[in-house]
This record gives structure tokens, sequence and C-alpha cells, in this order.
């Protein structure tokens, strides 16, 4: 077992917990967690936007934990499992990385919003890249 893609893929997985509950509890658990003034209304006036952008979020974010417990090898080896934690290495640290240039200008978010979830994926994005390579000869493109 691998213990960074793991913990990863369990990052993932209550990331998108966290995303349905923002479905759940609606407004106000957009606007902790950052999402933005626009969704937090659209959620309160019922609009079914936020839901639908929300429950993709969630959706990714589940295939990427099953994706990492697959490389690490706690369930069965998925189709293209090195190739897909490649792309999420990418997707992860990319995003972790670029959402430190957005505190100057936050597009309609708190800058707080772009450290923690700049953060936040840096540190998942690392995980899976250790991970990655740990596991690399044993996984099949």
């Amino acid at each position: 077992m691998n213990i960074y893609l793991t913990i990863a893929g369990f990052l993932s997985a209550i990331a998108a917990v966290m995303h349905l509950g923002c479905i759940y509890f609606g407004a106000p658990w957009y606007r902790f967690f950052g999402a933005g003034e626009q969704m937090a209304r659209l959620a309160e006036q019922g609009s079914p936007k936020p839901t639908w952008i929300t429950c993709g979020v969630a959706l990714v974010l589940s295939v990427w934990a099953l994706y990492a417990f697959s490389g690490a090898g706690i369930i069965q080896k998925l189709p293209f499992t090195r190739l897909v934690l490649i792309a999420i290495c990418l997707v992860y640290t990319t995003r972790g990385i670029a959402g430190f240039f957005f505190i100057l200008s936050p597009m309609g978010r708190s800058v707080e919003f772009w450290i923690w979830s700049s953060t936040i994926c840096l540190v998942i994005g690392l995980l899976h890249c250790i991970g990655l390579k740990l596991q690399w000869v044993s996984l099949s493109l």
C-alpha cells in the first residue's frame, strides 16, 4: 500500500463530500468555502446551475480518489492508472501554483479562498506526485 496515494485519495474524497455538502446546505456553505457570491445567490434563488457545477466537481474528485486508491493498491487496477494519475498530478499542482497568482486579482473570491484552496491543491498534488513516483514501475499505462 502506498501511503501517499492513500492520503491523496482520502483528501480528494473529503473534498468531494464537502462539495456535496455545499449542495445540501446551500448558500452559507458556498459562501464559507469561497465559491463566490454569485454562486451563493444562485443557490438562494433555487437555480440549478450551482448544483450541476458542484455535482460535476464532486464527480471528478470522486473519480480522482478512486484512481489514487487504485494506484495505492487499495482497490483493483483501473484502466490507464498511470496516465490518469499523471493528469491528476498536473491538474492539482497547476491549480495550486496558479491560484497564488490570483491573490492580487481575486476574481470575485476572497484572498483567503485563493491562499487556502491553492495550498490544499498543491499539497494534494504533491502527495499524488510522490505516490506516483513510488508506484511508477508497478503501474501500467
